[in-house]
């Protein structure tokens, strides 16, 4: 069998040479993952930066797609399932270092090493990443109202808008999340309320965001990598879509692609958690205080450098 996978994946390329000797492995940039890559493929394993859909899969011998993030809306899922090529994500893999982002983004923005006076925050999807968001902030002293209708949970968008001085969106990208934050619910915000997204680059209409004079901290954007410079030159932080990208967020992600495909194919089971500690022992990511400033610092010189830095970015909580 023969698994393709994209290349700045950490962990798969050892794992697989060690414990599956047998399997033929071809790890590719995300932007030679293509057609004719994938004819010959059993498994393709990516992340949002391949689009997963007919134009990929068409006439490929693919029998399971594996996407090593939370997300899954860079797979045409209903595609796959028609034509019986099974996929998974990774629900929940990176979600406390999404949380350390949101943090870390309040934290520099207000300037404060604890939150000892009454900021209201409202957490808009209470899934893996918001419910450990809500848990932050209480723990942080601020008050938490919380959106998630699919659950069942909190308040409505108009009463987060009318009273919450910062406002984080934790949803996947879909018909009923695009655009959520837009025109008419940022006039219904408080003034200069923080809008904060580092969930997917259409939940925000970055048009009206610039409109709203809102202030601003994006980790997505739309149509990225091709990122708009003035939402960016206008962003009070900014980063190139790495929120989720810690060690232990990475070591999840890989683990649950490499256990679907054991089960899949009737596989050893491989545990990276040897792995995951060299890359411990032998690397440093930035983590100091300050490290968000300096990742929209690098940003701002150069938006054109979007993913250059994000596939450069050293992995954080090392």
């Amino acid at each position: 069998m023969t698994i393709i996978f994209d290349k700045h994946i950490p962990f798969l390329l050892e794992a697989i040479q060690n414990e599956w000797p047998q399997v033929e492995i071809c790890p590719l940039n995300p932007e030679e993952i293509d057609a004719e890559a994938v004819r010959n493929a059993d498994v393709l394993v990516v992340r949002t930066r391949t689009k997963v859909n007919e134009a990929l899969l068409a006439g490929s011998r693919v029998q399971l797609v594996c996407t090593a993030t939370i997300g899954f809306d860079h797979i045409d899922t209903a595609y796959c399932v028609s034509h019986g090529i099974r996929w998974m994500s990774c629900p929940g893999c990176n979600a406390q270092a999404v949380c350390d982002y949101i943090e870390e983004a309040i934290e520099e923005y207000f300037q404060l090493s604890t939150f000892n006076f009454q900021l209201s925050i409202g957490v808009i999807g209470v899934g893996h990443v918001g419910a450990l968001v809500a848990k932050m902030a209480e723990r942080r002293g601020l008050k938490v109202l919380l959106n998630d209708p699919p659950k069942g949970i909190g308040v409505s968008l108009d009463e987060i808008a009318h009273n919450c001085d910062i406002i984080t969106f934790h949803v996947p990208l879909d018909k009923g999340t695009y655009h959520m934050c837009n025109e008419a619910f940022l006039n219904q915000c408080k003034p200069n309320a923080l809008i904060i997204n580092a969930a997917r680059g259409g939940v925000v209409d970055e048009q009206a965001l610039l409109r709203s004079g809102h202030p601003f901290i994006l980790d997505t954007w739309e149509n990225e990598p091709n990122i708009n410079p003035e939402v960016l030159s206008k962003s009070l932080l900014a980063s190139m879509h790495i929120a989720g990208y810690s060690v232990e967020g990475k070591r999840n992600a890989s683990q649950m692609c490499l256990n679907a495909i054991a089960e899949e194919f009737g596989l050893k089971h491989i545990d990276i958690t040897e792995l995951r500690n060299d890359v411990i022992t032998t690397k440093k990511g930035d983590s100091a205080p300050g490290w968000l400033n300096r990742i929209s610092d690098s940003l701002k010189a150069d938006p054109t450098a979007f993913e250059a830095l994000r596939k450069a970015y050293p992995l954080r909580g090392v």
